[in-house]
């Protein structure tokens, strides 16, 4: 990556556009830093984070991109019945999503001590938001991600029980809306995402959906608390 001039607005970083990256690259770039003004900057221009090694970060844009439209979710029978199971809160336990989402014992796990650090600062500022789903045995799921206009960038997901990180999602659509331009960016789709609704799209065509979701005014809440 590039470093701009100190003058340079936002982010002393500068990320490649979009339509200049060879199709089919989901690994794009190392490097730069986990500020605030560095990831956000990143989500807006379709990169997100993620460890390489110990030491570096990498920034990564996949082609095809996974995308959830809310007024595209799918919602099973078996669904619908195991929401009146669960009890919902948002912003209210983002430290234990996160403990739960990165949990050395997951099988694939990426989230370690600096990302952790950097999005619990990105919660702190009113950016990052969390979806907990609780039953009578605790905290049974959630999801984390960050919300910026119309985009809401889903970082990690998780279940205790059966369904709870499915119930965390749709508790999120219903949050967020079904505006024309507001999209959830699920970064790679897998079958437990297809079955919802969420589809894979080209990298170009998440670039028009972005800048369209970026244009549109927020749909989530402010953090309680948060600065």
């Amino acid at each position: 990556m590039a470093r701009p001039p100190d003058s340079a607005l936002g982010s002393i970083w500068q990320f490649p556009p979009l339509h200049d990256l060879p199709p089919e690259e989901d690994f794009i770039a190392v490097g730069a830093d986990l500020e605030p003004g560095t990831i956000l900057g990143a989500y807006t221009q379709g990169y997100f984070p993620m460890p390489v090694d110990r030491r570096r970060i990498g920034w990564f844009s996949p082609d095809p991109r996974g995308v959830l439209r809310p007024s595209s979710l799918q919602m099973s029978r078996s669904l619908r019945r195991s929401m009146r199971r669960y009890s919902i809160s948002v912003n209210q336990a983002f430290d234990q999503i996160l403990a739960a989402c990165s949990d050395p014992a997951r099988p694939n796990g990426w989230i370690d001590r600096r990302i952790k650090r950097a999005y619990t600062r990105l919660h702190h500022l009113g950016w990052a938001h969390s979806v907990e789903v609780w039953d009578d045995d605790g905290l049974a799921g959630g999801l984390y991600g960050i919300g910026i206009a119309g985009l809401f960038a889903g970082e990690s997901m998780f279940h205790r029980r059966t369904d709870a990180s499915k119930v965390a999602l749709v508790h999120l659509v219903e949050l967020l809306g079904t505006g024309p331009a507001t999209i959830i960016d699920v970064q790679w789709l897998t079958p437990h995402l297809a079955s919802l609704g969420a589809e894979a799209v080209s990298r170009n065509e998440y670039r028009r959906l972005l800048t369209a979701a970026l244009d549109q005014g927020s749909p989530m809440a402010p953090v309680p608390g948060s600065s």
